[in-house]
């Protein structure tokens, strides 16, 4: 398993590991857990994913005896990794082409109204509800790889390479930075589209600044995710709040949190306090779960998991995967999802997802026609 990591454009490269470590069920998860930490211990890194499905296992009432097709925990086990300038670019070509939804608009529909009323019931204030993006993929993954980080720079991207899938990551959101006894998350919620020329593009950055609804729903996850951190740690604070991060194609809100927790701290109770992400569950966590799984008829897999690395000294520095494609041998899917909240309007939704999912669009546009399914809301 080849992994390259750059986070914060700090280039990392893992390879030829000692051993790869992979659990498909929830009850051995525990027992993967305690492998990476006999392995740390010993001096060694890991690094790999765990998959959003991971986080059923960490709450009794969501947990099932059930075995996955694809990995919950999938990390490799390395002497340490190579520090490089910049990882060298293949020139193979690809084909991405035939792309789709899983879902009909009746369907899509139906699914966010579903939401509205479990927010008037009152029983959940927010839902990350995500749909997929489906297409056709040939040739090299790596090339397609670096296309995309070319021509949309992201702070938090990585590379999965396997014999039996292929993981490509331009995430611009970060899940957990740990160094020491300090700890960060940056929770994203809210998405705005970028203006057509500097004079639109300032006012489109002013409307997002104060949109109300997009702060509000970044003010509910940056809540949920102190909440998570108090479980752990102390000294809790957001020393950032409603920050406005500049992509290609869009805006994207982000607020900060950090706390200060056990520098031993085990491996299994750190992520079974935070994990997932409250970014792409919603408020409260267990509840937003529980109806996710109701409506979310497939597995996201590495999708809104978490992607990054393990250091001999604790430290850990880990991506939310989103902005990422799944290349296996017969499919290839990327998911894309937004927070519902009470005012959320099925059409409003769908063009934020169509706009998040615009990078991968073009991509394909470049190398094969394509047409997205005329949604008529």
């Amino acid at each position: 398993m080849d992994i390259l990591i750059q986070f914060e454009k700090k280039p990392l490269y893992f390879n030829n590991p000692k051993t790869i470590l992979t659990c498909h069920s929830g009850a051995k998860i525990r027992d993967c857990f305690n492998k990476i930490e006999e392995a740390v211990k010993k001096g060694y890194y890991a690094a790999g994913f765990f998959s959003y499905e991971a986080g059923y296992c960490f709450e009794e009432n969501l947990a099932s005896a059930k075995s996955y097709d694809f990995p919950l925990m999938h990390f490799g086990i390395y002497e340490f990794p190579k520090k490089i300038q910049s990882f060298k670019r293949s020139k193979a070509t690809y084909e991405l082409k035939n792309l789709r939804l899983n879902i009909t608009p009746d369907a899509y529909r139906e699914n966010i109204q579903t939401i509205l009323d479990q927010i008037a019931l009152g029983n959940v204030y927010q839902i990350t509800y995500c749909v997929k993006l489906l297409m056709s993929f040939s040739g090299d993954p790596q090339s397609l790889f670096w296309d995309l980080l070319r021509s949309h720079p992201m702070p938090y991207p990585s590379f999965i390479g396997t014999e039996k899938f292929h993981i490509i990551s331009l995430s611009p959101e970060l899940f957990i930075k740990k160094t020491g006894t300090h700890v960060t998350t940056k929770p994203m919620k809210g998405t705005w589209p970028r203006g057509q020329n500097t004079l639109s593009d300032l006012m489109e950055y002013f409307y997002f600044q104060n949109d109300r609804k997009n702060k509000a729903e970044n003010l509910m996850i940056t809540d949920l995710l102190r909440n998570d951190l108090g479980r752990i740690g102390k000294n809790i604070s957001v020393p950032k709040l409603f920050e406005i991060a500049k992509y290609r194609t869009l805006y994207q809100m982000t607020s900060t949190v950090t706390s200060h927790i056990d520098r031993n701290m085990s491996f299994y109770n750190l992520f079974a306090s935070i994990f997932p992400s409250g970014s792409v569950t919603g408020a409260p966590k267990i509840s937003a779960m529980k109806i996710i799984r109701g409506l979310e008829h497939e597995e996201r897999k590495i999708y809104t998991g978490a992607i990054g690395y393990i250091t001999p000294d604790k430290d850990l520095f880990f991506n939310v995967p989103i902005r990422t494609l799944l290349i296996q041998k017969d499919s290839t899917e990327m998911g894309i999802g937004g927070g519902i909240v009470w005012d959320s309007t099925p059409k409003g939704e769908w063009e934020e997802g169509m706009l998040k999912a615009q990078f991968i669009a073009n991509i394909a546009k470049e190398k094969s026609p394509f047409k997205y399914p005329d949604f008529c809301f």
